[in-house]
């Protein structure tokens, strides 16, 4: 068992930091020194931020999408096309769709994807908001943005028959080649699926 190397409330700091994704113990003691040190410049101010948030930040009850309003600024916007909407499985995932610029329309945030061995079932998903939203005469087209993975995949064919009876058109991403990608590096599954959904040139 390793001894506290400092006192109480430094350990603590590094506790909670190891808890965040992408850091373990380690990062997490050298992310903690690297506040301490700046104390000033980071650590007060960090500390400040995160009670804002604590206080401010709500979850969209329309999109799912967290945002110091609800409903939130993506849901808000006028631009946005109101007939499509992508589905996605997490804010992350809308978040990097954001980052992309690629998305002009609305969210749908699931909160997860099934999956029989977490015991994720149908009724811990957004799914009745999806078929209430997907119902609206304005939507015409609904993209599943969900990973390429057997509960992604699984997800993305309940969604589907969820849907069968709405006269919405359910798309989903493309896989296959990364732009930037080299065959020689990629996984039999993705070069099989760019073969598939190769497109004329």
């Amino acid at each position: 068992m390793s001894r506290a190397i400092a006192g109480p409330e430094i350990e603590r700091l590094i506790q909670l930091l190891a808890k965040l994704p992408g850091l373990g113990p380690r990062s997490a003691r050298r992310a903690a020194l690297h506040l301490v040190k700046k104390r000033e410049q980071l650590l007060g101010p960090l500390s400040e931020a995160m009670a804002v948030a604590r206080e401010r930040i709500v979850v969209c009850a329309r999109c799912g999408n967290v945002d110091t309003s609800d409903p939130c600024g993506l849901c808000t916007d006028p631009r946005r096309d109101d007939g499509l909407i992508v589905v996605v499985a997490d804010i992350s995932d809308l978040w990097a769709l954001e980052r992309s610029g690629a998305v002009s329309g609305r969210y749908h945030v699931l909160g997860g994807v099934l999956s029989a061995l977490d015991g994720v079932r149908p009724e811990h998903l957004s799914l009745d908001a999806l078929v209430e939203r997907a119902s609206d005469p304005a939507v015409k087209e609904l993209i599943l943005a969900l990973s390429a993975t057997v509960d992604g995949q699984t997800t993305a064919h309940f969604i589907t028959d969820l849907l069968a009876h709405l006269p919405v058109k359910v798309t989903r991403l493309a896989h296959g080649v990364p732009v930037g990608g080299e065959l020689d590096y990629l996984d039999d599954g993705t070069l099989a699926a760019a073969i598939r959904q190769r497109t004329g040139f």
